[in-house]
């Protein structure tokens, strides 16, 4: 059995300004593991977030293959691709992305009861337990620090059970002493779950925690240590 969870083929993205093509990514491969933590690194404007969108399926590269489990994400269309992330992903992003108009218990079981799922309060509860914030389930992200609503996007991304979770700068609007508890939390909660990690950080503290590093710069891929790379 394929043990890949991740696995992108010479993938590039190219995008056209009025005068001339630009180029964001350029042939970008390497495979990752079940189970496995990756940290992806890189000054600003490398092409990290850029490539964490192609491996979540949120765009499509110019040129390129991705697999997520065993279905080619670039073989697929939006539905498709939609599908594949409801079935396996989870997401954390730099600014938290919860609705202002609903509690953290809310935010936290709306993408499961959008599923279909019978026991999305129960589950919802159990993960804001878990992430410390048992007092503050019926508190809007407005009535949360920082560290509060992010720990509130972690709940809902291990609560929807993802099989991988994409991270982009989940430190990035946090202050550092705030940021190391929430990466913590982050690293407990994906080992306790037996998760894949992806994680894009210019935080190289946080990017050594990782079991692997790819190193991104001016869009291509300049240093790895993963084992099974097909550079």
């Amino acid at each position: 059995m394929n043990n890949n969870i991740l696995r992108a083929e010479h993938l590039s993205k190219t995008v056209s300004t009025s005068d001339h093509e630009l180029t964001i990514l350029d042939d970008v491969s390497f495979e990752l593991n079940r189970g496995q933590s990756l940290a992806i690194v890189g000054p600003s404007g490398a092409g990290k977030s850029t490539l964490l969108g192609l491996l979540a399926g949120l765009d499509t590269p110019s040129k390129g293959k991705v697999w997520l489990g065993d279905s080619e994400l670039t073989a697929m269309d939006e539905e498709g691709r939609a599908a594949v992330r409801a079935k396996m992903v989870g997401f954390v992003f730099q600014t938290f992305q919860l609705l202002s108009s609903l509690t953290a218990l809310e935010n936290v079981s709306l993408p499961m009861e959008l599923a279909g799922d019978k026991h999305a309060l129960d589950r919802a509860n159990k993960y804001l337990l878990r992430v410390g914030l048992a007092e503050r389930v019926n508190h809007y992200p407005k009535q949360l620090s920082g560290g509060e609503q992010q720990r509130v996007a972690i709940a809902r991304a291990f609560a929807c059970q993802p099989k991988i979770l994409f991270a982009d700068e989940p430190t990035g609007n946090l202050d550092q002493k705030t940021g190391l508890k929430v990466c913590d939390l982050l690293f407990e909660l994906n080992e306790q779950s037996d998760a894949t990690l992806v994680l894009v950080t210019h935080e190289q503290r946080l990017a050594s925690r990782c079991d692997h590093m790819i190193t991104i710069d001016d869009g291509k891929l300049v240093e790895s240590s993963l084992t099974n790379s097909q550079q």
